[in-house]
């Protein structure tokens, strides 16, 4: 019996559902608290106005167009620019799974400390004479070997793991919600971050962010990362039922429900905490910002229960407890995918000739990419050493990464908006589905995701060197540079290695 395809297909409730679970991140609202309070809300605003919105859109064409093809982003760029564009572009994308992987692999062990704790003790770590920063990042090569060694296995005993996190992350925000409306009721609608008119949208509370226009315009990429993850939204049109008129509908509710998620939540945190009370201190960072504010959540709220002060602490290490354990797990289990997803997409999309020797082999048992996983664990493990024996504080070490993963991760962006008008204007690629009627609206939305992206990764970079912070400027570039270099020079080696090999083959043909 033939299958009913129509019984698979995404309703405009599913296809929310699944481009909320790809975008939505917990921990970016007590991050932007942390770097903005209420002012980091109009930012979220912005970006789902000139990111979100207008980039979804390519994305979906891209996806309805190409949806039979392996390479994802790089077929997308290669038939609608050309190889080399693709291909620089693919590999910068690949490029910031590489930071974010040095970033997480020294970051992971903040929920683990908070899981067994009940707090973040990792700026007390210290270990045969090496410091807080460096007992990290030798944990961080640790970890990333182990899960190289183990993936390279394969990854069916993962999979629980993952599904556990992915659960226990949705029902932290669950927690923060519940627990932030309970604690705003019992306080008969105080807010422990008080709202003072349109000022606290407007002037960012942290210091760093005051009186500087260039501070606040950087907290763009905040912005547009926690929107990242809207290219996978492009493999979903085949899937979605009448997708001409329900996945235009579903990606502007998506952005809504998104921008305003993002929007009430930051303003949920200021509910229970006072930024001066509860995050002004040096023990405070990027790194550990999510686990003190909900640490204060469960204070909070045995405070306004009106519980004695010993029990209202307990509830306070139960909550950060839970939070560390199940972002830990959510962690493991995206580490462990996407250890090798990323680079299997990329070299399964390019050309083999590409790939010195055996690095593009696929085991024949697992289907991965062993020998590439290797070398690719060896580079996170090189770049992890030089951030953390750089003798900066733990503080700078997680802002360093944090900025390098930012912009690493945003760029590639401003590539693939940058082909869409080479795209519709591509009259052999078939397009079964299309947001953008003309050229021109394609073109000017082009414009409009390019100059976002570009301005926000600008300002990132410049704010920190106009405060006499070089090595901040200077690590945010280094990387995306870095990789363009090394993506140029390995596609100019293999347009000689092609070359080459045409002229032999012609002259044997001729012999």
């Amino acid at each position: 019996m033939a299958k009913d395809v129509s019984k698979s297909k995404l309703t405009l409730v599913s296809l929310i559902l699944m481009i909320f679970t790809s975008v939505y991140g917990f921990n970016n609202i007590p991050r932007s608290f942390y770097k903005m309070g209420y002012a980091a809300i109009p930012w979220f605003i912005i970006s789902g106005i000139l990111f979100f919105i207008p980039f979804a859109f390519m994305m979906s064409e891209y996806g309805a167009a190409f949806k039979d093809e392996k390479g994802g982003i790089y077929s997308w760029m290669e038939k609608s620019v050309g190889p080399r564009y693709a291909f620089v572009a693919t590999f910068m994308w690949y490029a910031s799974y590489i930071i974010w992987m040095v970033n997480v692999s020294s970051g992971l062990w903040v929920p683990l400390s908070n899981a067994i704790f009940g707090q973040d003790n990792t700026q007390t770590w210290s270990f045969l004479g090496l410091n807080a920063t460096q007992v990290l990042g030798v944990l961080g090569i640790i970890w990333i070997m182990f899960v190289t060694f183990v993936s390279t296995k394969g990854l069916d005993k993962i999979k629980k793991i993952t599904s556990v996190g992915g659960i226990a992350v949705t029902g932290l925000n669950i927690l923060l919600w519940v627990g932030a409306i309970t604690v705003l009721i019992l306080n008969k609608g105080s807010f422990a971050e008080p709202i003072v008119g349109l000022k606290s949208f407007t002037q960012p509370i942290n210091p760093e962010y005051q009186g500087s226009m260039i501070a606040s315009l950087s907290f763009v990429v905040y912005a547009i990362f926690a929107y990242g993850g809207i290219e996978a939204v492009g493999g979903l049109v085949d899937q979605t039922e009448n997708p001409e008129k329900t996945f235009p509908k579903g990606v502007a509710i998506s952005a809504a429900v998104i921008s305003i998620g993002y929007a009430l939540g930051i303003l949920l945190v200021g509910a229970f905490t006072n930024w001066d009370n509860v995050i002004n201190s040096s023990n405070v960072h990027i790194g550990n910002a999510s686990y003190v504010i909900m640490n204060n959540l469960g204070v909070a709220v045995g405070q306004a229960m009106g519980v004695a002060e010993q029990t209202a602490l307990l509830f306070g290490r139960v909550i950060a407890r839970v939070f560390g354990f199940s972002t830990f797990l959510a962690l493991m289990g995206a580490f462990f995918t996407l250890t090798y997803s990323p680079l299997k997409q990329l070299i399964e999309g390019t050309p083999k000739e590409l790939w010195p020797g055996k690095f593009s082999k696929i085991d024949e048992k697992n289907g991965m990419p062993v020998n590439a996983m290797v070398v690719q664990a060896v580079v996170v493990s090189g770049i992890i050493a030089l951030v953390s024996f750089g003798g900066e504080s733990v503080s700078k070490f997680f802002d360093i990464l944090v900025i390098m993963t930012n912009v690493a991760m945003t760029i590639p962006y401003m590539f693939l908006a940058g082909a869409f008008p080479a795209f519709k204007k591509n009259q052999d690629i078939v397009k079964p589905f299309e947001v953008y009627k003309n050229y021109k609206t394609s073109f000017a939305a082009t414009v409009i995701v390019v100059l976002t992206v570009g301005f926000a990764n600008f300002f990132t970079i410049l704010e920190p060197a106009l405060n006499g912070d070089l090595k901040s400027a200077i690590w945010s570039i280094a990387g995306p540079i870095l990789f363009s270099l090394i993506a140029l020079l390995m596609f100019n080696n293999y347009e000689k290695k092609v070359s080459n090999i045409k002229v032999i083959n012609k002259v044997e043909t001729q012999n």
